[in-house]
């Protein structure tokens, strides 16, 4: 049993020094420009330890990055490339969690996302690594990634949303992938995207995970002006500050901060969320965006709306009573809280209250008096039924009250069902509801007045 195990341990080494040389074979491939022979090594390399990358020793798993990366973006998969690329860059910020699995492997974790995932429950040390490829890197991705960036802005430009949407990914991670992690290139994808017919699900995966970074979108731009050209040039800051100090070439040395993006972002996710019937993400989306921008009516309404399609009827209620206290004269969330209301046969009277006021603010807004005029007459049908099977017990006493608080309704009504023919005259339905109330009410001139005219209607 011993020489077994002995022969498993050697054996594990064996493969892990293979699976060294391969990535290490596939690096000097991918430089010489041999993409067969680099993807034949990577392929060996990737059959021995799969999806495991936590077993590669940081060296190595940059030199994988590396090999995978460039080999994709000669093959023209650039934004997976630029995606494997970027990864070295992050392999040299985050914290390296080492120690040996239940099979006593070492592993390295890369971040505590991932220790916190893989490596629960062992005993890990933190490490930090440098990258040694990122100078190289940079030769080889330099020209990719100032013709992703002008082939993102053309296509922007002309609407080719789609495409442009690629390349600002791709124009991202190799930037990332040359040490500057610029969300603002991510953004512009998520935007991009999310005007595309086809692509919103993937616009919402970016911006959403721009949310869950705290993304901003702010920027420091450093300008000057050059004395020998006249022209104001942006500087990273190393050289805005070696400028300003030797005080010769430059003049003019500004500091200046672009807008946050943030609103703007919480709206877009919201909204794209809310399109894909998406209404519980949307809903806690524009509920976090309201938080950090109370004021924001975007956010406000798709929270309203998301409420609302995802059946949170007392959710929806009160945020449309919050939205009518801090604005009175908000005449959607007025009318919207009038048609919740009256859907409760207890809440009756408060849906007349909210439907008049909305009609105090604006008579012509659509279908309120109309929904005013029902909101007072209430369940008619009811009221019919009950006056029918009063008389039929022979309770004619009662019988005549239920009639009498019916012609009541009505008569309180009528106003405002003149009021709406007087908004809609043409409005067969109109006609033939005024024609019913005042028959209700007992004027008879009026019912035959209103009677000619649905006929003349026909």
């Amino acid at each position: 049993m011993k020489r077994l195990i002995l022969s498993l341990a050697v054996l594990s080494v064996a493969l892990m020094n293979a699976q060294k040389k391969e990535i290490a074979n596939a690096v000097k491939a991918v430089d010489s420009g041999d993409l067969t022979t680099a993807n034949t090594e990577i392929s060996k390399a990737e059959g021995i330890f799969g999806d495991k990358t936590y077993l590669l020793e940081p060296s190595v798993l940059e030199q994988y990055y590396y090999a995978k990366g460039l080999s994709l973006l000669k093959a023209g998969k650039n934004i997976e490339g630029a995606e494997y690329l970027a990864k070295i860059a992050t392999l040299g910020n985050e914290t390296i969690y080492s120690g040996k699995d239940a099979e006593k492997n070492k592993v390295y974790f890369v971040g505590k996302e991932a220790a916190d995932k893989s490596g629960s429950g062992l005993s890990l040390k933190e490490e930090k690594y440098s990258p040694s490829l990122t100078e190289k890197l940079r030769g080889a991705i330099d020209p990719l990634l100032r013709k992703a960036n002008e082939e993102a802005t053309t296509n922007y430009n002309n609407k080719k949303f789609d495409v442009a949407g690629a390349k600002f990914a791709e124009t991202y991670y190799l930037f990332k992938a040359a040490g500057q992690d610029n969300k603002n290139f991510l953004y512009y994808a998520g935007v991009a995207y999310a005007q595309t017919p086809d692509k919103k699900a993937q616009s919402t995966d970016i911006l959403q995970s721009l949310i869950k970074s705290n993304y901003t979108g702010e920027e420091t731009v450093y300008t000057a002006k050059n004395t020998k050209s006249g022209q104001v040039e942006t500087l990273d800051k190393a050289a805005f500050d070696l400028y300003k100090k030797a005080n010769a070439g430059y003049t003019d040395f500004k500091i200046e901060k672009t807008p946050s993006k943030q609103e703007e972002l919480y709206e877009v996710t919201a909204s794209l969320l809310f399109d894909q019937q998406k209404y519980e993400e949307a809903g806690k989306v524009a509920e976090e965006g309201l938080k950090k921008f109370p004021k924001n009516q975007s956010l406000g309404q798709v929270q309203s709306n998301s409420y609302f399609k995802s059946g949170k009827t007392d959710e929806f209620v009160n945020n449309l009573k919050a939205k009518i206290t801090a604005n009175p004269n908000d005449k959607e969330s007025l009318y919207n809280l009038g048609v919740m209301l009256s859907k409760d046969p207890a809440k009756q009277a408060e849906a007349e209250a909210t439907f008049k006021k909305l009609v105090e603010i604006d008579s012509k807004f659509p279908n309120a008096l109309n929904n005013l005029v029902f909101a007072i007459l209430g369940e008619d049908e009811a009221a019919i039924n009950q006056y029918r099977d009063l008389k039929k017990a022979g309770k004619i006493d009662e019988a005549n009250k239920v009639l009498e608080q019916r012609r009541a309704r009505f008569q309180k009504a009528l106003p405002y069902a003149e009021k709406l023919y007087a908004n809609e005259p043409n409005n067969k339905e109109v006609v033939t509801l005024l024609k019913g109330m005042y028959m209700t009410t007992q004027n008879t001139a009026k019912y035959n007045e209103f009677k000619a005219k649905e006929a003349g209607m026909k």
